[in-house]
């Protein structure tokens, strides 16, 4: 959090763009707090709830999402520094933050079950070994083949959509509000009930299907269809693999492995951008989208033929059915 304070802190004295970007490198070398997130609902559930506890927390950034764009761009329109007309949308980000930070330090408690009372209480008992059914490899292997085309693709729509039907800013922040809100949906009422490997699967079948879609588009309509794909799509890959990699680690590795996951997962979201969108304008809309299809469908499957349901996520699964009956 400290981390990002100075980020943000950076933003709001920008006058120049080399600041500016030193502002975004503290800002990604401080994305941290984002899997000590996750890590810490790993740390507060057990197996029966994690999977819908990471899709709260998916639920939150989508909400998050949503909304935050829309802000920032309403407050883009307020000057109160002339050299830096976005110093208005800094000043409120910064505060939020700083606010965020001293609830944090304040108000959450420790949860690694090695700092914690917990442990102690376990220490007689000799710790359950977990059963590995999915390879950490073959999770940091999807996580990064999947947000390389899925970053790349989404980075890209606001050109796609500019070239096809003229957008501007105000109706892109529609398109990206409108996939934020239906993410969200679907994380709070639909992923959390849902077995993560199935989650998944749901996910790169529906991203499968939006890549297909926006190579051919030409009507708004159909790019509405797509953005419901992507939704469903942002609402379950990520989490699901999350909850995948929690299965296969043991409580004092568990944070470690989650950590190595993310990382992979930022190196594609990373790369991505980069190669989808020179694809795109040196050869079209048509091929890049149909080699980010190919790359997908590569993806599911390997997430259809490789990977397996975790032992944890079938008796969850059963336990909810025994409840409702």
């Amino acid at each position: 959090m400290a981390g990002n304070i100075l980020s943000v802190l950076l933003w709001v004295m920008a006058v120049d763009f080399r600041t500016f970007l030193a502002s975004r490198i503290v800002g990604g070398l401080s994305e941290g707090n984002v899997q000590l997130a996750t890590a810490i609902a790993t740390d507060i559930s057990d197996e029966n709830s994690r999977g819908s506890t990471m899709a709260l927390i998916g639920a939150c950034f989508s909400i998050a999402f949503t909304f935050g764009p829309a802000l920032g761009a309403y407050l883009s329109t307020i000057a109160t520094v002339a050299a830096n007309p976005f110093a208005t949308a800094a000043g409120v980000s910064l505060s939020l933050i700083v606010i965020e930070t001293a609830y944090l330090y304040f108000s959450l408690p420790e949860t690694l079950p090695n700092k914690t009372g917990e442990q102690t209480a376990k220490k007689a008992a000799k710790p359950a070994a977990v059963t590995r059914t999915n390879s950490h490899f073959l999770l940091n292997l999807v996580h990064f083949s999947f947000l390389l085309f899925f970053s790349g693709m989404e980075f890209s729509l606001p050109f796609m959509t500019y070239d096809l039907f003229q957008y501007n800013s105000a109706q892109n922040g529609r398109l990206l509000g409108y996939v934020g809100l239906v993410a969200s949906i679907l994380q709070g009422g639909v992923t959390r009930r849902l077995p993560p490997l199935l989650t998944v699967q749901i996910g790169v079948s529906a991203c499968l299907v939006a890549f297909a879609l926006l190579g051919r588009i030409t009507t708004v309509g159909s790019l509405y269809l797509a953005a419901t794909c992507l939704a469903t799509t942002s609402a379950t890959v990520v989490s699901g693999l999350n909850t995948l990699s929690s299965f296969e680690a043991s409580e004092g590795e568990r944070g470690g492995k989650l950590g190595i996951l993310r990382s992979w997962g930022q190196l594609g979201r990373g790369l991505g951008p980069i190669l989808f969108t020179s694809v795109y304008w040196w050869a079209g809309r048509e091929v890049a989208y149909g080699a980010g299809a190919a790359g997908i469908l590569g993806v599911t499957l390997l997430v259809f033929a490789g990977l397996k349901s975790p032992p944890g996520s079938i008796k969850k699964r059963g336990k909810a059915e025994k409840k409702e009956l």
